[in-house]
């Protein structure tokens, strides 16, 4: 066996490491071109309207897309180790980008919300926060796993981070992303060892510190309002929950078909971004809805398998933390457009429009990629 502290290069060399996991691959091609259809299909209407282009929201993405494809082929051949270096710089760029959207005429405001940065390219940073929690989590519990169960190491630590960056998130009117980057922090403490007893504890805080945050904010109180009782307001707030419902309700078990959504003509405000799920029910049914949960299922599943097998904590934590991630978004998404949840603002992953978001997403799925071809390398932790 190799000397553990032989000094890491950026790239591996050939025969240090087997080949990326091709099922979890194939996967993520099959999601990101169903998605990339169906994004398609139901962007054109919105597109030709604001654009005067049937195909602007679909050139964009699939630009992103092509790129983001070539990211997550390359990252795989460097050692993903390197990541851990860059861990506490992407954590601290995240937070100041996170108090610079708080300030107005630098954050970009959009119906209300002030959650995105525009540098040449329009983006949210709690989007840069999941990947730096995720990077930061993993690092550190790796380097500490054998003293998790100590309260400042395993609870005291984490939590202070987590809730820093949860509540500059929440701050902007972002509860959905709170809520998200939340869950994925608290997956990774789960996973990484923590004392069952304060981590409940911990949990039981932070989710009661949201649910009053949501009660106290006329933000987020109009949106519970909205969801139990979306018929109170057929043509305000609850006009795009409505249109949802009858979407997916007309889909039928086979759908209407492809393109022929009746609901995007202008009924759903944006159907290119979150409640896009509605025009894949509507258009392919229930049984095309259920291909698309199978198929996240079934990515989550093979993302857990290559966890379990990684040969050193840091890689195993990386892909709980990435995986996590989607699968926590993907439900989020799926509940919000079915209206099981409040309204939340979240996105479906490889499906909804936003080119920066498909980027970093596409980046996650190489660092998994990373890590199942570098199960069988020689270094280990």
């Amino acid at each position: 066996m190799a000397n553990p502290k032989k000094k890491r290069t950026w790239f591996v060399k050939k025969g240090e490491a087997g080949s990326i996991d091709l099922v979890f691959l194939i996967l993520v091609l099959c999601l990101l071109t169903f998605g990339l259809i169906m994004l398609a299909s139901a962007s054109y209407v919105s597109a030709l309207q604001k654009y005067n282009d049937s195909y602007h929201y679909i050139k964009r993405q699939l630009l992103f897309a092509l790129g983001g494809v070539a990211v997550m082929l390359i990252v795989p051949r460097f050692d993903y180790h390197i990541l851990r270096r860059f861990a506490l710089l992407l954590l601290g760029v995240s937070v100041i980008m996170l108090i610079l959207v708080l300030i107005p005429g630098v954050g970009v405001e959009v119906n209300g919300a002030r959650r995105w940065l525009n540098f040449g390219i329009q983006f949210q940073p709690s989007e840069i926060a999941k990947l730096a929690i995720i990077l930061t989590f993993a690092s550190y519990m790796a380097a500490n796993y054998k003293r998790m169960k100590e309260f400042k190491v395993g609870i005291l630590l984490p939590a202070g981070v987590l809730l820093l960056v949860c509540g500059l998130v929440a701050v902007e009117t972002h509860v959905s992303g709170a809520i998200l980057i939340f869950s994925i922090g608290a997956v990774m403490m789960f996973v990484g060892g923590v004392n069952l007893a304060w981590f409940l504890g911990i949990g039981a805080t932070g989710v009661t510190a949201l649910a009053g945050f949501a009660i106290l904010t006329p933000y987020a109180r109009t949106r519970i309002e909205t969801w139990l009782h979306p018929e109170n307001d057929p043509t305000g707030d609850g006009f795009q929950t409505l249109q949802s419902l009858y979407a997916i309700g007309s889909g039928g078990p086979l759908g209407v078909g492809l393109g022929q959504s009746v609901q995007k003509h202008l009924y759903i405000p944006e159907p290119q971004n979150d409640y896009i799920f509605s025009i894949v029910c509507e258009e392919l049914g229930f049984v095309g809805a259920m291909m698309v949960i199978v198929l996240f299922v079934l990515l989550v599943w093979r993302g857990f398998v290559i966890a379990y097998h990684a040969k050193d904590k840091f890689g195993s934590l990386l892909v709980v933390g990435v995986v996590s991630r989607l699968a926590i978004q993907t439900i989020l998404n799926i509940a919000v457009v079915t209206n099981s949840l409040p309204p939340t603002g979240i996105s479906l992953p490889f499906f909804s429009y936003g080119g920066t978001s498909l980027l970093i997403l596409l980046f996650e799925m190489g660092i998994v990629l990373a890590v199942s071809r570098h199960s069988r390398m020689e270094i280990k932790e």
